[in-house]
């Protein structure tokens, strides 16, 4: 009898440990606003763009980075803000923390069944056809074995991972973070 109660303790502790790690290994994901990834001074400037801008007709002759590069290099208002659309520019402290954040998918490669694995994660729908494009800092590289499926580029997903500080060139753009990818969702309100 007392080598089943012994038996039964060990039993119930070794229960109590598998449990205890497992309520660890449950990963805490801190949602972030887009904002929160360019540094301050960055954003003030981008949320302040020079008038001309604004009489840029979308996919016009002039809708493109030469016709701001042409114009910043005589206004200094203009060249800053020329700065911070290439600002790859981060924030320290999001380095290697678990963070949850919506976005939009812009692929870069697809498997054999037509999953996305690698990707750039971007603040809004169309947000690397358009001029301007969004800043470095405000895109998001994923590399992904599993791969997600994206059924329609209009679709929002929420994205959980660990965020890393890391520079990726593409044709469709350039990203100053990479997030390792626990998890992907679609976005729900």
């Amino acid at each position: 009898m007392n080598s089943r109660c012994v038996l039964c303790s060990i039993i119930l502790v070794l229960v109590v440990l598998i449990f205890s790690l497992t309520v660890r290994a449950q990963v805490e994901y801190t949602d972030i606003e887009w904002t929160e990834l360019i540094p301050a001074d960055d954003l003030a400037v981008l949320l302040n763009p020079p008038d001309f801008l604004f009489d840029i007709e979308d996919q016009s002759e002039n809708d493109n980075m030469e016709s701001l590069k042409g114009v910043s290099s005589t206004d200094e208002a203009a060249k800053r803000y020329q700065q911070a659309l290439e600002s790859t520019r981060v924030v320290e402290t999001f380095d290697g923390k678990s963070i949850r954040l919506p976005g939009f998918v812009v692929p870069l490669e697809t498997d054999e069944k037509q999953r996305v694995t690698q990707f750039f994660i971007v603040p809004y729908f169309g947000a690397c056809l358009h001029m301007p494009p969004p800043p470095p800092n405000q895109i998001i590289f994923v590399k992904s074995s599993a791969g997600i499926e994206v059924t329609s580029l209009y679709d929002a997903f929420w994205f959980q991972g660990v965020l890393s500080i890391d520079t990726t060139d593409s044709l469709l753009g350039k990203s100053a973070y990479s997030l390792q990818l626990n998890k992907a969702y679609l976005y729900k309100d």
